[in-house]
């Protein structure tokens, strides 16, 4: 199964010159808890979560509208293709403790989102010796090694 199959499309992004109370609106007008963070040739420079707004805002003092996207983001996106196999998009979740993926198309633009709701969505039931294409299994692991905090990797020199 290609990540195309599971992923949603047609995401609202913002860029980096947007300020926090916009992207805000966009999250809150698509009901959506993160936004990809696009340049304006559509390449994905990160992504930016309704917790990432609040906790600016809440240590910056200063306004939500005063704060520019690109203060927020960190440097470090991963990204998945839509051709890649859902099987390597989870696996990159699980390793990167993320829940959220652009999907990005071969020149790198981006294209839609692979989250953990689209994967649980499609996640389907093991049937006697018929293992889906993405199992509940496959789904379940992959929200536990996300869901697990990161202090157990390093007690456990991971």
């Amino acid at each position: 199964m290609k990540v195309q199959e599971v992923m949603t499309s047609n995401v609202k992004s913002c860029l980096p010159e947007t300020n926090l109370a916009a992207a805000a609106a966009i999250m809150w007008e698509n009901d959506r808890g993160a936004l990809p963070v696009v340049d304006e040739a559509g390449k994905v420079l990160g992504m930016i979560t309704d917790r990432d707004i609040c906790i600016a805002v809440a240590t910056r003092g200063r306004l939500a509208s005063e704060i520019m996207v690109s203060e927020v983001i960190s440097g470090r996106v991963y990204t998945c293709a839509q051709e890649d196999d859902i099987k390597d998009a989870l696996q990159t979740m699980r390793q990167e403790k993320v829940r959220r993926l652009p999907v990005i198309d071969s020149d790198g633009r981006f294209q839609g989102i692979l989250s953990t709701d689209d994967i649980v969505l499609s996640a389907e039931e093991s049937q006697g010796k018929r293992i889906p294409d993405l199992s509940y299994e496959d789904a379940i692991s992959t929200l536990k090694a996300i869901g697990e905090p990161r202090r157990l990797h390093r007690a456990a020199g991971i």
